[in-house]
């Protein structure tokens, strides 16, 4: 009876062995229908199909709108940093370094506005494009009150170009269709 065993026991581990060698050989194929992406499932365990939200095509006019806001991002920190006495400001031959905290407050403020616009318009958000098309006006009508004191065109010029540009596409009708706005 124990040599029946040891027999018995040395033929199943030659079987296995054989099996291990022609299992190394082939090319293992996977079933992903069988078996969920996931290692935190255990065997048998049914795994959840989550519907993955719809993507939105961004239209080019879309992306045209998220530069221009990154653009205005930039020159937002541009007057933060002169705010803040890091960068001069320049008039001719002139450099004046000034330290406002006020300034450098509000235009802290306006490179976060900025920043997150650019962050809602890459997703195409609907609210995006309102909160767009109210901060842009609010720069040319504070653009136009600069022009009215003592400021040059030069001064404010390529601010009240870029956000006279990004209010005109934000009104154009292809636009407010990307942001189902009609």
């Amino acid at each position: 009876m124990a040599e029946m065993r040891t027999d018995t026991l040395s033929t199943e581990a030659e079987n296995r062995s054989e099996t291990m060698s022609d299992m190394a050989g082939e090319p293992t194929t996977t079933e992903p229908e069988k078996r969920p992406d996931s290692i935190l499932t255990a065997p048998g365990a049914a795994a959840a199909v989550v519907p993955a939200a719809p993507t939105r095509h961004r239209p080019i006019m879309v992306t045209i709108l998220a530069i221009g806001a990154g653009i205005l991002a930039v020159l937002s920190a541009v007057h933060l940093l002169q705010a803040l006495g890091i960068i001069p400001f320049v008039i001719g031959r002139l450099e004046i370094r000034a330290f406002s905290l006020f300034h450098a407050i509000m235009w802290g403020l306006l490179v976060w506005v900025w920043g997150w616009l650019v962050q809602m318009l890459w997703k195409v958000e609907p609210q995006a494009w309102i909160f767009l098309v109210v901060v842009s006006m609010f720069n040319l009508v504070l653009d136009f009150v600069l022009l009215l004191g003592e400021t040059s065109w030069a001064d404010v010029s390529l601010s009240f170009l870029v956000n006279a540009v990004i209010l005109l596409y934000c009104l154009l009708p292809g636009t407010r269709r990307a942001f189902e706005r009609e």
